[in-house]
């Protein structure tokens, strides 16, 4: 049996498991692989090549940005500029949501995009008095559109730009995806738009994705907050300018919490040196307040403190976590009161409540099942909580933290090295994985990410995928299985180039609804670069005409991570996707077979 028969059999076997789904998609992916050494087609040295291409460093570099975007709040603060412009039409939301879901998929990924969005954009449909499915699809369907517009949009971007390359062509620039990725967005916005509520149900979810947004106001109300904080006015002359709120915080008697430092108009300042006519937000009782205010020259200032405690309690250097002991916790018969420090001395204790009630400012000895309110830095509270077995968290601090609409010192550095990215992948100044790797190894030293986040934000399942399917697609390549396939796909078309745009796009488009995108580009890339010369034509519409197939990954739930997000809140069944994914795909056709080869002539 040749190499050829035996890379296509192999494939065969890996698309057939792809498609039953009863395997782990890392264990088929790795099996084609193996398969293909033990048959002799690859050698032992291409088995696990793929995991050193820069294609796969360069997807996991995209992957820590993104996961330091969202950690930040940026995409956060983006959706919350989207909603005080949406205003109650729906018709406005409907679009500003789509297109800001674009342009944030073109940034961090299409399942990164709708992760982010999706928990706000479900509360703006229900405050709106929309169903949800009315929006949902949409934003996901936005999000694939909008991964054409940029080459960080998708890593299929970056497999044609470098197969391109390769085949001795010119890659594609940074922003040359945009000119099908402009026309892929206007058009999915207008499909939403126009047939929308004819294409789309509108149903109750069976679940909705928790709005942390108004957390701090839960907060403040639950554990009576309000009822023990002042403000303090920092007048010219007080001792206190120059300090943050971290030197006064230790300085503070017992039972006093420094809540954190606002403007005089009520904005969040964070942990930065005072300035004259700032106010600190202080929680504690009367008498130490007074002593406080005395040591330092503060002024209590008279009115209303719910505002500005709100604004002070949360922002995007620090934040609360509601935790209960847990029932074999070590912190049981621990002695603590408001206002104390935590034995790791960077949380601070502002209430304790049992069954509901508050046990007040005086010491009191820890049971299972009393609840703590914690405050300090997010990392802290994440490290203290969510890795602890001592307490059960309530709401998990990252996920609280991504909610903040505040664009905080963490959120200006990712953005930062965002835009240092953007600038050496558009000059071309380093090769791309170097400049994605710079780019998160930024955000772990500016500290916007721990080590630990950044692994967890890498989704390893696709870097996987990409690693064990290099070989199967090198294999169908080096054997001949490429060349056997393109003359069939090129007899069929009869040697025309828009016809085999058209056989290849139908090709991508069907195994892209079955397997991973990424998996099926692999397999098609190869195929279409012998395609592409054997018709005698340009590389370049013909791999770019692959790409936009694969983001159209629109017809069934299972066929990315981002459509089988938005399932369950929008409350969509198997057969929703196809009706109002079919146009969406149709015209995601009509410019892969217009608009291609009008910008890359064949």
């Amino acid at each position: 049996m040749s190499d050829a028969t035996l890379s296509l059999t192999v494939l065969g076997v890996v698309i057939v498991l792809f498609v039953w789904n009863r395997l782990p998609v890392e264990v088929v992916a790795l099996g084609s692989a193996i398969a293909l050494y033990a048959t002799g087609v690859i050698s032992a040295e291409q088995v696990f090549s793929g995991f050193g291409d820069p294609v796969v460093l360069f997807i996991a570099g995209l992957f820590v940005v993104s996961t330091g975007l969202t950690a930040a709040g940026v995409t956060t603060w983006a959706g919350q500029q989207l909603a005080a412009r949406a205003g109650s039409g729906p018709r406005r939301l409907l679009v500003l949501t789509m297109v800001l879901a674009a342009a944030i998929s073109a940034l961090i990924t299409v399942n990164g995009a709708v992760a982010a969005l999706l928990p706000m954009v479900v509360m703006l449909a229900v405050r709106s008095k929309l169903p949800p499915s009315r929006l949902v699809m949409p934003l996901a369907f936005a999000a694939h559109a909008g991964s054409l517009l940029v080459l960080t949009g998708t890593p299929i971007n970056v497999l044609v730009s470098e197969a391109a390359a390769d085949a001795g062509a010119d890659g594609f620039g940074f922003f040359s995806f945009a000119l099908v990725g402009v026309p892929l967005v206007a058009g999915t916005v207008a499909v939403a738009v126009l047939f929308g509520d004819r294409l789309l149900p509108r149903r109750t979810p069976s679940s909705l994705p928790p709005d942390l947004s108004r957390h701090a106001r839960t907060m403040v109300s639950h554990y009576g907050l309000e009822q023990d904080a002042v403000r303090l006015l920092v007048p010219p002359g007080s001792t206190a300018l120059g300090s943050t709120a971290d030197t006064l915080a230790a300085a503070a008697p017992p039972k006093l919490t420094i809540v954190g430092v606002v403007a005089a108009s009520g904005s969040p300042r964070g942990n930065v040196p005072l300035r004259a006519d700032d106010v600190l937000i202080a929680h504690g009782p009367p008498e130490a307040v007074e002593e406080f205010g005395e040591r330092f020259g503060l002024k209590p200032l008279a009115g209303p403190v719910r505002p500005y405690l709100v604004g002070a309690l949360v922002d995007q250097e620090l934040g609360v976590a509601e935790t209960v002991i847990s029932p074999r916790s070590a912190l049981i018969g621990a002695e603590v009161f408001p206002g104390m420090a935590t034995d790791s001395g960077d949380l601070v204790i502002l209430a304790v409540q049992r069954k509901g009630h508050d046990l007040g400012p005086e010491p009191c000895v820890l049971a299972a099942g009393d609840t703590l309110l914690l405050r300090g830095p997010w990392q802290a509270l994440k490290r203290r909580t969510e890795l602890s077995a001592d307490v059960l968290v309530v709401d998990s601090p990252a996920e609280v933290r991504r909610q903040v609409p505040t664009l905080g010192a963490d959120g200006r550095r990712a953005i930062l090295s965002l835009v240092a990215m953007v600038g050496l992948l558009a000059s071309g100044a380093v090769p791309p994985a170097v400049a994605a790797l710079l780019a998160g190894g930024a955000m772990i030293l500016m500290r916007v990410l721990s080590m630990a986040d950044a692994y967890d934000g890498v989704a390893w399942t696709t870097l996987v995928i990409a690693g064990g399917m290099f070989p199967m697609s090198a294999a169908i390549q080096q054997s001949g299985a490429a060349d056997r396939i393109a003359d069939l796909v090129v007899s069929a078309a009869g040697g025309n180039g828009y016809l085999l745009l058209a056989g290849l796009f139908l090709v991508t488009a069907v195994l892209g609804q079955l397997i991973s995108n990424m998996a099926t580009a692999l397999i098609v890339i190869p195929i279409a670069v012998s395609a592409a010369a054997d018709v005698g034509i340009s590389v370049r519409p013909v791999l770019m005409c692959v790409a936009v197939a694969a983001a159209a990954a629109l017809l069934t739930p299972v066929a990315t991570p981002a459509n089988l997000m938005v399932m369950g809140p929008g409350g969509y069944r198997f057969g929703d996707y196809w009706k109002f994914g079919l146009p969406v795909l149709l015209w995601f056709m009509a410019v892969a077979l217009l608009v291609v080869p009008l910008v890359w002539p064949l």
